[in-house]
């Protein structure tokens, strides 16, 4: 699978002049984890988290408070300028999702902008990842059907899934082909790993 494949788009963003409000209702009304930043030219130029927008912004109930003890300040940063990562970690749209992955837990991120040379095309967040992983089993055996159709003819495969991994049965014994198949079913979101093997005659 490659980063194109599974990343939510279009992509919503906020610009570095924006109320961290505005950033706030926006994490909220669509359940993101994160927002990516953009300058005039539409380059990314930092993300802002749910973190950023809640750090020091609840202040103690005040119902509570006891004796003359000052009441503690909250965060009077304004703009998302002023919360955001600046020259946050992004990926190209064809990178590998396993290389993805590698930098969403490696760096403890909870979304990667994605781009097409430098333009923002989307957003992969772990929440993609586990959406591509909990795929039905039945829908991905017909992707993987599509794929190998088109390669080499309707009637020529048989693929069973079992929990996302892929068994395909050819009816031809050819190297070249076996490698062609698995590289076809192993790109189709929600696979896990794919074996394809020659058809015996006993599995006919």
């Amino acid at each position: 699978m490659r980063a194109k494949d599974i990343m939510t788009t279009p992509v919503v963003t906020v610009s570095p002049d924006d109320p961290v409000k505005k950033a706030t209702r926006l994490l909220a009304e669509h359940g993101f984890t994160a927002l990516p930043v953009v300058d005039e030219g539409d380059r990314v130029v930092g993300i802002v988290t749910e973190a950023d927008v809640v750090a020091g912004r609840v202040p103690p109930d005040a119902r509570y408070r006891t004796g003359a003890a000052a009441a503690p300040t909250t965060d009077a940063r304004e703009s998302v300028a002023e919360v955001m990562t600046t020259s946050p970690t992004c990926t190209q749209q064809g990178t590998d999702v396993a290389e993805l992955v590698g930098t969403l837990l490696e760096g403890h991120y909870r979304a990667v902008p994605v781009l097409a040379g430098s333009k923002l095309v989307g957003v992969v967040t772990r929440s993609d990842v586990v959406r591509a992983l909990s795929r039905d089993d039945a829908d991905i055996a017909r992707d993987v059907r599509r794929r190998l159709m088109v390669y080499g003819g309707p009637d020529r495969w048989s693929v069973v899934v079992d929990g996302g991994t892929v068994t395909v049965l050819d009816d031809h014994d050819d190297p070249t082909d076996r490698h062609v198949a698995t590289v076809l079913a192993e790109s189709v979101p929600g696979v896990v790993r794919a074996t394809v093997r020659h058809r015996s005659r006993d599995e006919d």
